[in-house]
Parts: structure tokens; sequence; C-alpha cells
């Protein structure tokens, strides 16, 4: 298995985990939100839009490519109340209940299109690639690499916690 192929799986069982989640899930149930100590956890709806987003985000800017949110007008097929470019980062508990979808549809056919740009540059990367930095502002600098490990891993916890709210949800 060469880097490609392994970061090609990596995103591949993203993909899964968030079908797996979504799958066949009322609007009702994608906007449950467990309580907690805290005040009111994230919504299945919000955990899957936010993992999408920041990996439409990172992925493009490392690709130098516009985000399909913007681009193949999935902004405007949400219509939440943000800026275009908002990825969820530090969203209060009014912000996790603006994300309203009415089916698990608009989800999977964002996250499939932002995996399918994503697929395309991993598939299309050199091992000297990965040593590219992407962002100055952190020491050590970020490498390509490092940048795209951090976005598997972003999505996999946050899907994972999307697993756990739908098990709240089924057991209630």
């Amino acid at each position: 298995m060469n880097h490609n192929e392994l970061l090609a799986d990596a995103f591949d069982r993203v993909r899964t985990n968030v079908r797996g989640v979504v799958k066949d899930l009322t609007a009702s149930e994608l906007m449950a939100r467990p309580s907690g100590v805290s005040g009111e956890g994230n919504s299945i709806a919000w955990l899957v839009w936010h993992l999408t987003r920041v990996q439409d985000d990172h992925i493009a800017s490392a690709a130098g490519t516009a985000q399909a949110w913007t681009a193949d007008g999935w902004a405007e097929q949400f219509a939440l109340p943000f800026d275009s470019l908002d990825i969820g980062y530090g969203h209060d508990s009014a912000e996790v209940s603006a994300v309203r979808v009415e089916s698990p549809v608009l989800l999977e056919g964002y996250y499939d299109a932002v995996h399918g740009r994503t697929l395309e540059f991993v598939r299309g990367l050199s091992v000297e690639d990965l040593d590219r930095v992407v962002d100055k502002s952190y020491v050590p600098a970020v490498t390509l690499g490092v940048r795209i490990v951090s976005v598997i891993d972003d999505c996999i916890q946050h899907a994972g916690q999307a697993a756990y709210v739908r098990g709240l949800v089924h057991s209630s």
C-alpha cells in the first residue's frame, strides 16, 4: 500500500462512518441533542455538517481550490444563518441548533461531494508533497502530511461522537 492508497482508505473510513451514522434518521433524530452537565450537546446534524465543513475547508486550502460548500452550491442548499466560510469552530448552543436538515440525504450529498474532491487530491500527492509547509503560524510549521492526518483525526472523532448520539437517540 502506498501513501495515496493509505490516505484514500482513511477518508473512505470516514465516509463509511458518516453514512452509517445518518442512515435512515428522521429530521428530529438528526436534530436530537444529548443533555449534559453543561447544557445541550451537539446534534448529529451539526456534528456531520461540521466535520464535513472542516474537511472541505482544510483540503480545499491545501489543494488551492474552492470549497465545495461555496463552489457547488451547498451553502445555498443548507441555507444556514452563518457566513459562507463558517466551519462551526467555536459554535455556541444556539448556533448548533441553527444547523437544521430535513433528511440525511443533504448531509450525505455534501459529504460525498467533499469526499470526492478529497480523494482526487490525496490520490495525486507525491511523497514530497507531504512535506510542503501549509501553515507557518504554528511552531513547528504544519506540513501537508500533518494537516491531512489532523483532518482525518478530527473527522473520525466527530463521526464517533455522532454515532454516540445516534445510540442515545435509538435507546430512548
